[in-house]
């Protein structure tokens, strides 16, 4: 059985311990401690395991102590338990493939959904539990294919959400650009498309979404199909965008993720 020692704790956190579990929720449990926004990067693969995951975790871990929050990493799927959760506002889910939790753990995250808690997908969080139809519905879309990696143009569909603030209106960017099982419309607030006149491979036409959020059992989820690469998780503009998601999925910025038409 994986051992719950393989969470790694961010840099925020006030002292190296050779315990990670009790460790891991000190800093929440103390009375006297204000509340500090705290999240899970989760990225076990049971597919295909993307080689920019170790650029995304550090990334990830450094915004957090950017920002003053609390931030763990694990592979362990023992960790999507009720009491474990609980130390959490959301969670990431960078990068995951296949099969990652077992159902009790799926449980216990629609748990996590419903109690307010906040979901961040990262590019192949769409590429994962293909049989488990409540995490379709939180990630948006599943994946198709894609097209090799390529410069490409994507387009600002929201410049109200806080992940798209500081994104120009036409962003040209490398990546490996997910086509999807089918358009998420209407189901989601669209933040960003692809022009796919930009580029060779699309698979949706003149609205093809990339990124978008949605609010879902009492609990908010972001996606973005963007960070394929190591070089993305370098990326000032990338790194506002998954700030701004993440910020809002952490219940720290507003953002109407209210489904719209076109």
């Amino acid at each position: 059985m994986k051992r719950l020692a393989h969470i790694v704790l961010a840099a925020v956190a006030l002292a190296a311990t050779s315990d990670p579990a009790p460790a891991q929720t000190a800093a929440r449990t103390t009375p006297q401690t204000a509340h500090r926004a705290a999240f899970l990067v989760y990225s076990e693969t049971a597919g295909f395991r993307h080689d920019s995951i170790p650029a995304g975790v550090s990334m990830l871990l450094e915004l957090a102590r950017e920002e003053g929050w609390s931030a763990d990493h694990s592979e362990d799927s023992s960790v999507f338990a009720d009491d474990v959760l609980a130390s959490y506002d959301a969670v990431v889910f960078l990068s995951t493939t296949g099969d990652v939790l077992t159902p009790a753990e799926e449980r216990a995250f629609e748990r996590f959904i419903a109690n307010g808690g906040g979901f961040v997908g990262i590019h192949a969080a769409a590429d994962t539990e293909y049989d488990w139809a409540w995490y379709g519905e939180l990630v948006g879309a599943y994946f198709r294919d894609h097209p090799p990696v390529q410069t490409a143009v994507v387009e600002v569909a929201d410049s109200t959400h806080p992940s798209t603030q500081a994104l120009p209106h036409r962003w040209e960017r490398v990546d490996e650009w997910y086509n999807y099982r089918h358009n998420p419309r209407p189901d989601v607030r669209v933040l960003l498309t692809l022009d796919e006149t930009s580029y060779e491979g699309g698979g949706h036409g003149s609205d093809h979404p990339i990124a978008w959020c949605r609010e879902l059992d009492g609990g908010r989820a972001w996606y973005t199909g963007l960070g394929h690469t190591d070089a993305s998780f370098r990326d000032p503009l990338f790194i506002a965008h998954v700030r701004g998601g993440l910020s809002w999925a952490l219940g720290l910025e507003d953002g109407d993720c209210v489904p719209a038409q076109r």
